[in-house]
């Protein structure tokens, strides 16, 4: 009694939001339910409306909470390597690719256009965060090719995004070698984006 009383008291939220990030790596998505994370909490299948009135609310929610761990991923990456251009790009596109393949179910909801609701102000500014990585990381780029126009850092932006974004997907779907999927080879030697964009 004790416990739920605690959790209508402001841990609930919570509670429910870390079950469903360990849920949804175990289950996949589409197993995942309110009621089935409301059980593993340990409350009734009624308890989670007062914070999250369907699933959708909860997936943003996770969303949410993916976007920054996606983020801070990348940013650990960088901040332990040179400041160079080169070195930060590819520091960023490692911690891009760990996060990917840590926590596969998440990364696939973060960019599911169908399940998530993208007027969400939180989502949005979340998302918005994690992509000023993107946009950090691809600005010397533009600069180098004389593209430094919003236009020209967006093109940039996207061949950076869509690279990575591609390289991720066929990591956390098993088609790339072994060795590069466990992270100890994420590029194939010798050539990688920062090389081809920004060559020494």
């Amino acid at each position: 009694m004790a416990r739920r009383t605690a959790y209508h008291h402001g841990d609930l939220r919570k509670a429910l939001v870390d079950t469903g990030l360990s849920m949804l790596e175990e289950l996949g998505l589409e197993e995942l339910s309110l009621r089935k994370i409301a059980a593993r909490v340990g409350v009734s299948h009624a308890a989670p409306e007062h914070h999250f009135p369907s699933l959708r609310h909860l997936l943003n929610a996770l969303a949410v909470e993916g976007f920054g761990s996606f983020r801070q991923s990348m940013l650990s990456h960088m901040q332990a390597q040179p400041k160079l251009p080169a070195d930060q790009m590819r520091a960023a596109l490692r911690g891009y690719l760990a996060f990917a393949t840590e926590k596969p179910h998440l990364f696939r909801l973060m960019f599911n256009r169908n399940r998530l609701d993208w007027q969400d102000p939180a989502l949005c500014e979340a998302g918005e965060a994690a992509h000023a990585v993107l946009e950090e990381i691809s600005l010397p780029v533009a600069r180098r090719m004389g593209l430094d126009t919003p236009e020209g850092r967006a093109s940039v932006e996207q061949l950076v995004w869509s690279q990575i974004h591609g390289h991720a997907h066929l990591l956390i779907d098993g088609k790339l070698p072994p060795e590069v999927a466990t992270g100890c080879k994420p590029f194939a030697a010798p050539l990688d984006l920062a090389s081809v964009l920004l060559p020494d």
